[in-house]
């Protein structure tokens, strides 16, 4: 299998108040298509490490490899394209700009990248919200539409520019129990059917136990994968 994703002893430390050791020399790997849970008690390190996988924290010991391409140590320059290439979030909370329409909000990663032009980035933003169940709303402003129905839109968000890797912190933290269920069979298909890879951080137990792999934390080691 392609492996997308490899994080080599990954060791990173806080000095403030006084030294602490979040995560101690983290092991793994991710292929492509997987759907993969982290999984952890507060305090874990499991939001740390996803905050590294994603490129946003660079001040870490180790390394890691994302589609074959080395990414620590680079600049943050690079690393901001990269990640708008390669990394597609959806948080907790959706960050939708309220004042945009579905379609803007949806259209905005791809536009930032620059690399195709404004229709044929329109009309990914129309299939993607078709795929994700929310059409005949693309015109509406984001912020009239339903706490499920705005973390679709996230999600459609994240795949647009066909990123390497969807990561996702808390993604159904913030859902009812049947927007959850709606959220985790979106991540199934796309990962089955698309070869989607996905990392989420879960508190949530049920989701975890139902992805292809779960990674558990505890006292910022893997202790079980």
């Amino acid at each position: 299998m392609e492996k997308v994703l490899s994080v080599n002893n990954v060791v990173k430390s806080f000095h403030q108040p006084e030294d602490f050791q979040v995560l101690k020399g983290v092991d793994f790997e991710v292929e492509k298509g997987e759907f993969v849970s982290i999984v952890g008690k507060s305090g874990s390190g499991k939001s740390t490490l996803l905050y590294i996988l994603s490129t946003m924290d660079t001040d870490y010991d180790g390394s890691i490899t994302i589609n074959g391409s080395n990414v620590t140590g680079v600049k943050q320059n690079k690393l901001a394209a990269f990640r708008n290439e390669h990394i597609g979030f959806v948080f907790q909370f959706h960050f939708l700009l309220p004042e945009f329409s579905v379609i803007d909000n949806v259209m905005l990663p791809a536009l930032k990248w620059g690399k195709k032009p404004i229709d044929v980035v329109r009309e990914r933003a129309r299939e993607l919200l078709r795929m994700l169940d929310v059409t005949g709303q693309e015109e509406k402003k984001a912020s009239l539409l339903s706490g499920g129905q705005q973390q679709r839109v996230a999600i459609a968000r994240a795949l647009i520019n066909d990123p390497t890797i969807i990561m996702g912190d808390e993604p159904t933290g913030n859902l009812d129990s049947k927007n959850t269920k709606n959220v985790f069979r979106i991540f199934k298909e796309l990962s089955r059917e698309q070869g989607q890879t996905i990392i989420t951080v879960t508190h949530d137990n049920d989701f975890a136990s139902n992805c292809d792999r779960v990674i558990e934390l505890k006292d910022g080691q893997i202790v079980n994968q």
